[in-house]
């Protein structure tokens, strides 16, 4: 099996459909090479005495109490549509053609 921390251009290209020259590969494989080695140093420091966390700044809930109240009636709702017929809002058609 491959190392980890190496990734074939050529192959990734293939996948993508992406036609790249020799050259282009070289170039793109040796810059790529540069970002995994550069992402490597943070493996370097010692987090052993680090708490894992989700955040880098504690957060708080803001949002307001989940208290259970009456919902608009229906006829209020489709009041506010700019359509309606039957009871049920209308929207405009989507055209799914390409």
């Amino acid at each position: 099996m491959a190392d980890a921390t190496h990734i074939d251009v050529s192959y990734v290209a293939n996948l993508a459909r992406i036609n790249l020259t020799e050259e282009e590969a070289e170039l793109f494989q040796g810059q790529l090479n540069q970002v995994l080695k550069y992402v490597e140093q943070l493996n370097e420091p010692d987090i052993s005495n680090v708490a894992p966390t989700a955040h880098a700044m504690p957060l708080v809930n803001v949002l307001r109490d989940d208290i259970p109240r009456a919902s608009m009636d229906q006829d209020t709702a489709i009041s506010n549509a700019p359509a309606a017929r039957d009871g049920q809002i209308l929207v405009p058609k989507i055209n799914d053609q390409f």
